[in-house]
């Protein structure tokens, strides 16, 4: 997939996700095989603009290219402004928040509650074409609600404002993240327009992933909480769309390298107070289902002290190094995201991802 003048290969995206997607998130994401990762939503509000956690959002350095910041507001003039802060800043792409489900984002017309306003829709994005010189994209749900899908509407409407891509979630802004991604309206934008369009949503394993690109003819998939606690997914899937065949797991002793990296990434870029904090969520996810894996997330939950924390992942991680290599214990990663069951609207029954990340 082609963005202006840069190739995404492979062409998968790491999701956007507040509170999630800061810089480290996004780096051990490249790492792993992601062609493209963009960032935390940053307000289009310039009262916000020098509060900590703006700058933080909007801190791209050492960052591989192209470099994608998400911006985020309903009046068009202060998101053409944001987006020329950010372009300011580094970001070689500029995305345009239209998915955000949200309530504290939808409350301020925000987010997908743009969706219900097409001519404000035009207005923002045309706005923002214009504002810089970097390709701009889009990311959208499928409507506001059920009755009022108009993903091919709002998709028509972004090919004609000059956006360059298009990203779009297979669910409505009522559905926030229940039921199942609705891969058929992707297909729809997908027929309807001639800019690459990316599918979100669901993606959680290799086989999915190609079963999404069969049935929606998307250009390139964009993935979230199935990364959770496995970024390394995104080169499963990549090894698997190009070769056919399932890469293994990584073993005890790359799970360990990948975390304690991440681990150290995290509180470089946050700080001790803030990056121990930041770090439980992502330690909780990376343990999610590994035998003996709360014993872990409960010392980092406790843990006040960065050196305190890191000495409780290391000693898992040597504990888990130790274990294989005597063969008594199963890959650390052979744990999955955490499903239900639920129906698709054929009647068949296939798994969910939860919503962990509260």
């Amino acid at each position: 997939m082609r963005i202006g003048p840069y190739d995404i290969s492979p062409s998968l995206v790491v999701a956007p996700m507040a509170g999630v997607t800061d810089r480290p998130f996004r780096s051990v994401c490249r790492r792993m095989g992601a062609g493209l990762a963009v960032s935390e939503m940053v307000s289009a509000d310039p009262r916000l603009r020098a509060t900590e956690k703006s700058r933080r959002r909007s801190d791209h350095t050492g960052e591989s290219g192209p470099i994608s910041a998400q911006i985020a507001g309903a009046d068009p003039q202060w998101l053409a402004d944001a987006a020329r802060h950010n372009v300011a800043l580094g970001a070689q792409l500029i995305d345009i928040n239209m998915g955000c489900p949200a309530k504290k984002v939808c409350n301020v017309a925000a987010g997908s509650a743009l969706l219900r306003d097409a001519p404000l829709v035009a207005r923002i994005l045309e706005a923002v074409v214009a504002a810089v010189p970097v390709p701009v994209t889009l990311k959208i749900r499928t409507g506001w609600d059920r009755s009022s899908r108009n993903a091919v509407q709002v998709a028509r409407i972004a090919e004609g404002s000059g956006i360059q891509a298009l990203t779009v979630h297979g669910r409505t802004r009522a559905d926030a993240f229940e039921g199942s991604a609705e891969y058929e309206t992707i297909a729809e934008v997908k027929s309807a327009v001639g800019i690459p369009v990316i599918a979100n949503g669901d993606i959680v394993d290799p086989e999915g992933a190609r079963a999404v690109l069969s049935a929606t003819g998307a250009d390139a998939l964009m993935i979230g909480r199935g990364a959770f606690g496995r970024p390394w997914l995104f080169r499963e899937i990549a090894h698997f769309l190009a070769t056919g065949k399932v890469l293994p797991a990584p073993d005890a002793r790359e799970w360990s390298e990948i975390v304690l990296a991440h681990l150290d990434d995290i509180h470089a870029f946050h700080g001790e107070q803030a990056g121990v904090r930041f770090a439980r969520k992502h330690i909780g996810w990376y343990v999610h289902g590994m035998p003996g894996g709360e014993v872990l997330r409960d010392q980092v939950n406790q843990a006040c002290t960065i050196a305190a924390q890191r000495a409780a992942v290391e000693a898992w991680c040597a504990v888990l190094q130790a274990r294989e290599r005597r063969g008594v214990a199963p890959a650390p990663v052979a744990s999955r995201p955490v499903y239900n069951n639920h129906r698709t609207s054929a009647g068949r029954e296939r798994p969910r991802l939860e919503e962990i990340h509260r």
